[in-house]
């Protein structure tokens, strides 16, 4: 099962859990990211264009789920503006055993935070500035193509 979902509404990560779990697996492994306010940042506002968002997310799900014996993936994305503390992605896996769901939550964020068309805009104070990806988050990404799939 897949499920993908990108909206303006707080993320509800109790349902959420709830949703996965009741696949009957035996692992269940999540990802919450959070905005956060250590570099003075005020408002996180993440753009997307519809349709074609959710498509990528679905494309990810869909290698996860080809690379792992999973029983669930869900993704669930906000956009709109956000402070610090609001929750801005969740994502769960879920899988019978604990490496293969905590592979594929891993290799979800990784890969989202490159492969999904999103535009993202940090302010601090009165100035605001669009962010790109940092080169961390594409080594993160680059090693999952390096790694050849579990057997």
């Amino acid at each position: 099962m897949i499920r993908v979902s990108v909206d303006h509404a707080p993320i509800d990560i109790g349902t959420e859990l709830a949703g996965v779990e009741e696949t009957g697996a035996g692992a269940v492994a999540s990802f919450t990211g959070i905005v956060r306010g250590d570099d003075g940042v005020t408002c996180l506002e993440l753009e997307h264009y519809p349709g074609m968002t959710e498509s990528a997310l679905c494309d990810l799900a869909e290698q996860a789920l080809a690379r792992w014996s999973l029983l669930s993936a869900v993704i669930v994305h906000r956009v709109g503006p956000m402070t610090p503390g609001d929750r801005v992605v969740f994502i769960a896996t879920a899988a019978s055993h604990r490496q293969a769901a905590l592979e594929a939550c891993a290799y979800l964020i990784d890969r989202l935070k490159t492969d999904a068309p999103f535009w993202k805009r940090e302010q601090r104070g009165e100035a605001a500035s669009w962010v790109d990806a940092r080169p961390g988050d594409h080594q993160a990404a680059a090693r999952w193509t390096a790694q050849s799939a579990p057997d």
